[in-house]
């Protein structure tokens, strides 16, 4: 249902696409690239073949917005909640397709955390959109209004697409405001509605009963903890590391001052991670930093958000179990608490399985467009994460160039979600069979 959720929403979205009055011409958008610009709005990617601020009008745009918002979401989320309007309860199979969507442990409480969820992403998108406003208003006149919301929401979902211009937001490399918002939005929305709710849940309980503040950490549940750690090494071991290797560069930040050069690395190491906004020309960054942003893509955000990649915490599981195995232990532990077997296998045959998908697919796109081994990762390694950061290749693609972006974007969209599903239900049969122990050599 989930996959088959998304593919009809691309579809929907590129019948609307294709109409002449969505676009700025008033001619046809060709079948191809009003799938390819369905699909990358609907899975949250942001690699466009078509500048969005000038191809598309504005029912083009209103169009790209609401699959941006249901691909975010999640379209069974959506769904859940037209639901909910009209019948007021779900059913037992509706409960379990919503839990399942959020890739959730448990089926209770799923309509008060899908209220929670709806409300917090409007409260977050309007916050943004109104913190947008004195920046985009005195540089775009009304339009500005409208900028403002589309760039919001775009942040929030981590699409990375823009109606600003054809740059994406490089023209505001020196604007604090639109830069710092920008990266709030992004990381809100990549930390996970899990994370969100327990945060607030113990920062209210904490001001409530005049509890000190500095041990918050130690109340969150270790889910939580393990996402905000990842996320601030990431995030701030990123900027470092941009920095430095962009600090002489004069096509990225060499021309900048030194405050820019700081805020422009850390948004860049924020929108690698499943994010697609750029300040700074991407083809021009040096091999250092985009073998960088190959490693940060894959990463990508957190569970139960609105981030792509095979996410943080599947990433810190398999890093804690090799310390767990290099130190000997029975188990592997995180914040002192034991992780299931299953999940560690899980996180295994996730992270396996993007990693041979990313590869073959790297392979095909070299062969078919001729590029190099750098552009081809970086672009496969974008659409299967869902970044939607690009080398100045996506325009240049051919048809089959194009078909294979198209799959991975879908892919990256419902591959987690799918493979989680997948590993989660097993495929074992009732009756278990132990089998002897086989004689093997590793490493």
């Amino acid at each position: 249902m989930i996959p088959l959720g998304f593919l009809m929403l691309i579809l929907i979205g590129t019948g609307l696409l294709m109409l002449p009055f969505s676009t700025a011409s008033g001619e046809k958008t060709d079948f191809l690239t009003a799938l390819f610009t369905s699909t990358t709005s609907t899975c949250v990617t942001g690699l466009v073949v078509v500048d969005t601020y000038s191809h598309w009008t504005v029912f083009g745009q209103v169009v790209i917005l609401f699959l941006i918002q249901f691909g975010g979401l999640g379209i069974i989320a959506v769904a859940s909640a037209v639901i909910l309007a009209l019948k007021k309860k779900f059913s037992f199979r509706e409960g379990l397709l919503l839990r399942d969507a959020f890739n959730l442990n448990t089926g209770s409480g799923l309509v008060r955390f899908l209220l929670r969820v709806i409300r917090g992403v409007f409260i977050v998108e309007g916050l943004g959109t109104l913190l947008y406003l004195p920046a985009f208003i005195p540089e775009f006149g009304v339009k500005g209004i409208w900028i403002s919301l589309f760039t919001s929401i775009s942040a929030f979902c981590n699409a990375g697409l823009d109606i600003i211009g054809p740059n994406s937001l490089a023209a505001f490399q020196g604007n604090p405001l639109v830069l710092i918002v920008t990266i709030c939005l992004i990381v809100t929305g990549g930390l996970g509605y899990v994370v969100w709710f327990d945060l607030s849940t113990n920062l209210l309980d904490t001001a409530k009963n005049r509890r000190p503040f500095f041990r918050l950490f130690s109340r969150l549940s270790e889910h939580t903890k393990v996402v905000l750690v990842m996320t601030a090494v990431l995030i701030f071991g990123g900027a470092v590391a941009v920095f430095f290797m962009e600090f002489r560069n004069p096509e990225t930040l060499g021309s900048m001052s030194f405050g820019e050069k700081v805020l422009n690395s850390l948004f860049q190491s924020v929108t690698f991670r499943t994010a697609g906004f750029a300040t700074i020309p991407q083809e021009s960054l040096t091999h250092g930093t985009g073998i960088l942003g190959l490693v940060f893509m894959f990463i990508g955000g957190s569970p139960i958000g609105t981030a792509g990649g095979v996410k943080t915490v599947t990433v810190a599981l398999l890093f804690l179990n090799v310390i767990s195995f290099i130190l000997d232990r029975k188990e592997t532990l995180a914040f002192r608490r034991s992780v299931p077997e299953t999940l560690i296998r899980k996180a295994t045959a996730i992270v396996s399985v993007s990693l041979a998908v990313t590869l073959v697919f790297s392979v095909l796109l070299a062969a078919t467009n001729g590029l190099s081994g750098l552009d081809a990762l970086y672009e496969i390694t974008s659409a299967t994460a869902t970044v939607g950061l690009s080398r100045a290749v996506t325009p240049t693609l051919n048809v089959i160039g194009r078909i294979i972006i198209i799959i991975c974007m879908f892919f990256g969209r419902i591959g987690p979600i799918s493979m989680a599903l997948f590993f989660s239900a097993g495929l074992s049969k009732t009756k278990r069979i132990t089998h002897a122990d086989g004689n093997f050599f590793v490493g």
